[in-house]
């Protein structure tokens, strides 16, 4: 059978990406950013509903197999440690209204590996009564992509299932491999401040040539593009920022995706997303099971 699945805090849709490229049916997805929302309707033909989930009934939306949980990761992770900010929020409590009034078959949740430092969110999404759970800590990106980034992935499902571990279908791109030939980039002065030693940091400056990968793609690259820069003696200093295609490229986001607003949005959604080949190997996996 072909499962179908509903997305929650979908974004601009990279999850969504990864799990129909496995085979899964998307039914809905749901976003509050409107932004995000448009660029979903530009790749995808699936209902996308615009909404604020914390204040959406369950009982309004279409039947599905499983759920997928993506919901923002700001307050679990290591950056927000530095800034004081590592809180925790409740959105994990509208993913247990959902599955507590509609259960489904099976519910995947992705978040940052900080997200196990919350007992009461891992409590919630681990012992929910009648599922079997598979934890994946850390999920690296690397497996597939030339970037740092680990993810939390639990995966939950009716029967017990032996899940497969990340593994790689073929030979990992290389940063060489995904940049422009001709790149057209705009360098902000902030940059050249940033390399001249006038911020409390260095940029993280990644050489392909030296078989480098990037460092995480972050939403915060949308507001500040000195933080991450990629070698290129084309240019002064030597260096510059990442290209919107080469940053979703890091992402596994094919170029025929497109991106609705502008660059600074292009970032902020790349950043904010799945990467998309991991988020196909939970849908290769969800798909052996409800065909087992």
């Amino acid at each position: 059978m072909t499962p179908r699945a509903n997305l929650y805090f979908s974004g601009a849709g990279l999850m969504d990406l990864g799990l129909s490229l496995a085979g899964v049916e998307i039914g809905e997805s749901y976003e509050i950013d409107e932004t995000a929302c448009a660029t979903q309707r530009l790749n995808f033909s699936h209902r996308v509903r615009q909404c604020d989930l914390t204040k959406k009934l369950v009982a309004d939306e279409e039947p599905c197999d499983l759920r997928a949980f993506t919901w923002p990761c700001t307050r679990y992770s290591n950056a927000a440690e530095l800034h004081g900010t590592r809180t925790g929020d409740d959105l994990y409590l509208h993913a247990l209204r959902h599955m507590a009034l509609k259960p489904t078959e099976a519910f995947v949740a992705e978040n940052v590996p900080g997200m196990k430092k919350f007992p009461v969110v891992m409590e919630m999404l681990t012992r929910l009564p009648g599922y079997y759970v598979h934890v994946v800590c850390p999920v690296a990106a690397d497996t597939w992509l030339p970037q740092v980034r680990d993810r939390l992935i639990i995966i939950a499902t009716r029967r017990f299932f032996l899940f497969r571990e990340p593994e790689a279908t073929g030979p990992r791109a290389t940063l060489a491999s995904i940049l422009d030939p001709d790149p057209q980039v705009k360098i902000p002065e902030y940059v050249r401040s940033r390399i001249a030693g006038k911020y409390r940091d260095k940029p993280i400056v990644s050489d392909p040539a030296a078989g480098d990968i990037a460092p995480t793609c972050v939403a915060h690259y949308s507001k500040d593009r000195s933080t991450r820069l990629v070698k290129d003696a084309r240019f002064p200093d030597g260096v510059r920022p990442y290209t919107v295609r080469e940053y979703a490229r890091l992402q596994g986001v094919p170029d025929s995706f497109r991106f609705a607003g502008s660059d600074s949005d292009a970032y902020r959604q790349i950043g904010n997303g799945v990467a998309v080949p991991m988020a196909e190997w939970v849908g290769r996996e969800l798909v052996r099971y409800f065909n087992n």
